[in-house]
């Protein structure tokens, strides 16, 4: 299920989409108080102090209530108190519904009512300046007629039109305005841009805009997004197997910040990052050091980098810029990256991935056959990829059961190589990582899915494969690395079932 959280009006919470009802103001204030500090702990005192200006003693006693009855509302929380405090870790949208925290009352909650109107209001400008429409630029100027930015954004908006007149009439209103209302100039920004108008140079930096699409039936990961957002702008590794939906999860995120970033989003796949990153802002065929030309163009500015599927850190070791934030993704952890925050993810957990087969199938069908789907699910690791496979194909089929598939894919595995079209779409992240494995990498879990075997021990390893117990020890750890098998405790290691199911498939072939 999908729990998600707005602060933009009444405090409200929508469980997948159903809206949750939160209970009596002050209950909502304390939640209230958790959520602006998302992945912060705060202890009693401080809650407390937050959603009572004069606390009596009876306070507490509230406080422990209200704690209760939100853990019962909410229990995907997980809300526990530990060493007197209480730490939340949710995902919060901007519906932009009304004044922030509307209902709230107290000095802290008019402070942070202040503070997201400011968050509200920067957003607001920062899409105006991507979209550069003048007559939304002339309602926003309108409202908030002492804002310098967005009044330079409308000069330039017009100037672009061919409505020069019309920019620079905007210029002399803004600096009587300001002298009037305040005694002061015009700032630096609107200065410069009257002075390029009358010039006839006024041109803006490239700003690029590669961010792809945000899915619109993406599920789950809603402890990963928290952690991320409490990061940036500090660097954000993505790291598991194929097909866990690692490029979706820094879409995903990347959307959530895109407004913290005014100077654009950039999105690369490839070897050669630095040069992509040059030709996102204008520079193209770059010579020299193209990491030292980056970090010039990126002095200065805040750029949200996406850089996907990283072959290895000497891609990107040079390229953080201070100011700007970087989300990479990689099968790989790149341990020897200094200042990165990894999320290691794998398939969803059970209830997001019947969430998410729910919004690929029609849950109907899904309902008819509960055991099926749960079966099929597992099968598959819960992985993202191989659910929309199996959700496509079965939509493609209105006439097919649950149960047809899973007879299907008992069938493939048997053929082994033979397998079907449709089967080896689901299959395809494993496709890939086993062109990538050392025969005895392969040969190791071809034996272990033989003997459908879900827990490894480095022993059994080296009796399977006649390898000495130092090889086996690098060999498991290297397939770790990869996200084929999961680390227990020293020498022990877990296979996860859709790589049994996929090696399993791939045994007929190898033994026939």
């Amino acid at each position: 299920m999908s729990l998600r959280f707005s602060l933009m009006g009444p405090v409200r919470a929508w469980r997948d989409d159903e809206e949750i009802e939160l209970g009596p103001r002050q209950q909502r204030a304390v939640l209230a108080a958790l959520l602006l500090n998302n992945g912060i702990r705060l202890s009693n005192e401080q809650l407390i102090g937050m959603v009572w200006d004069d606390p009596t003693p009876s306070a507490v006693m509230a406080l422990r209530t209200y704690m209760y009855k939100i853990r019962k509302t909410l229990p995907e929380l997980n809300l526990k108190s530990k060493d007197g405090g209480y730490t939340l870790r949710a995902e919060i949208v901007d519906d932009c519904r009304g004044e922030p925290l509307e209902g709230l009352q107290g000095t802290y909650f008019e402070a942070q009512r202040l503070r997201l109107g400011q968050h509200r209001l920067k957003a607001r400008e920062d899409w105006l300046e991507r979209e550069l429409n003048v007559l939304e630029l002339q309602k926003h100027v309108a409202a908030n007629p002492l804002r310098e930015r967005p009044r330079a954004l409308l000069m330039y908006a017009l100037f672009q039109e061919g409505r020069q007149a019309e920019a620079l009439d905007h210029f002399h209103q803004a600096r009587a305005l300001l002298n009037e209302e305040l005694g002061i100039e015009p700032g630096p920004e609107l200065r410069k841009i009257h002075a390029q108008i009358l010039k006839g140079d006024l041109n803006l930096p490239r700003r690029p805009e590669q961010l792809p699409p945000d899915l619109a039936d993406f599920t789950g990961r809603a402890a990963e997004i928290a952690q991320a957002l409490q990061t940036l702008p500090g660097t954000v590794g993505i790291t598991g197997m194929h097909g866990s939906g690692k490029t979706a999860l820094a879409v995903r995120i990347g959307h959530l910040v895109r407004h913290r970033f005014k100077d654009g989003q950039i999105f690369v796949r490839g070897k050669d990052v630095a040069n992509d990153l040059l030709r996102a802002v204008g520079v193209e065929n770059p010579t020299g050091d193209k990491a030292a030309l980056w970090r010039e163009k990126a002095r200065g500015k805040r750029f949200l980098v996406i850089v996907d599927d990283v072959p290895d850190a000497a891609s990107i070791s040079d390229l953080a810029s201070p100011g700007s934030a970087m989300i990479v993704t990689s099968v790989r952890r790149l341990n020897e990256l200094p200042g990165v925050t990894w999320l290691k993810i794998a398939g969803l957990t059970g209830a997001e991935a019947h969430e998410f087969f729910r919004k690929v199938l029609d849950p109907a069908r899904i309902a008819a056959e509960p055991q099926q789907a749960e079966e099929i699910l597992n099968r598959m690791s819960y992985l993202p990829h191989a659910v929309r496979v199996v959700g496509g194909k079965l939509s493609a089929r209105p006439n097919w059961t649950v149960a047809m598939v899973l007879a299907q894919m008992e069938r493939d595995t048997k053929r082994g190589g033979a397998a079907s079209s449709d089967c080896r779409a689901v299959l395809a992240p494993m496709i890939k990582v086993e062109g990538q494995l050392n025969d005895e990498a392969r040969h190791l879990l071809l034996c272990f899915a033989q003997q459908d075997a879900e827990v490894i021990d480095v022993s059994a390893a080296a009796e399977m494969s006649s390898l000495p117990v130092g090889a086996i020890e690098y060999l498991l750890e290297s397939l770790a690395d990869v996200h084929l098998i999961e680390p227990l405790v020293l020498g022990r290691y877990r296979l996860p079932r859709f790589v049994r199911t996929y090696f399993g498939w791939r045994t007929p072939a190898l033994t026939s």
